[in-house]
């Protein structure tokens, strides 16, 4: 059964916070909010934690999961950049993007795309988010939460709650987050390319 933490959405409760770091740290998967929609999170050294992503949203090996970063700095540990993507992507972070780039050593072999050895990553402007991700002092792999079979993602706690409660070890309630996924682009070839229109403007990369 999974634990309900209801977070203020501007001041999360630290102690709240704390608690699901604790969480993620021994094994856990959470539903929690980001500044597109609601997504799933499990620590970066969770194979376990992963393969209950892939089964919640009948993922293939073929998904790029999202490493969800603090900053800059700590993204750029996990991803090659460079100079005229590192711009680019500057100007758009913290933000509702999500960005496919060719992925470094730091990057368990599980969460790289099978052929092309890339991964996705993005910088959430959202304060719930960053103050997990600062509590846990490293990325979280993420999915959108969007159920097999479903036009858009579940949009409220109480809702994943009802739906996921047996799947889930924790849901963050922290307001509404809106119902569009980031917009992602690939920037692993010679030119960036737009693979899915979302919450960000996708003009800025066209």
């Amino acid at each position: 059964m999974a634990v309900y933490y209801d977070v203020h959405q501007d001041n999360p409760q630290p102690r709240s916070i704390g608690k699901v770091v604790d969480l993620l740290r021994s094994g856990g998967l959470i539903a929690y909010p980001t500044d597109s929609c609601f997504a799933l999170g499990t620590s970066l050294d969770n194979r376990e934690g992963l393969d209950r992503i892939r089964s919640i949203r009948k993922l293939d090996d073929k998904h790029h999961f999202t490493l969800v970063c603090q900053d800059f700095s700590q993204l750029g540990q996990f991803v090659h950049v460079d100079n005229s993507v590192f711009r680019a992507i500057k100007s758009a972070t913290p933000g509702q993007y999500t960005f496919i780039l060719p992925a470094t050593k730091e990057v368990p072999r599980r969460l790289l795309h099978p052929k092309k050895k890339t991964v996705g990553v993005r910088i959430p402007d959202h304060v719930t988010t960053q103050a997990l991700l600062e509590g846990l002092g490293e990325p979280l792999v993420s999915s959108t939460l969007l159920l097999p079979g479903e036009d858009e993602p579940l949009t409220q706690g109480w809702e994943i709650k009802e739906a996921l409660d047996h799947v889930l070890d924790a849901v963050i309630d922290s307001g509404d987050c809106g119902i569009e996924p980031t917009t992602v682009v690939d920037f692993s070839g010679d030119e960036p390319e737009i693979v899915r229109v979302g919450a960000g403007d996708p003009s800025r990369f066209e």
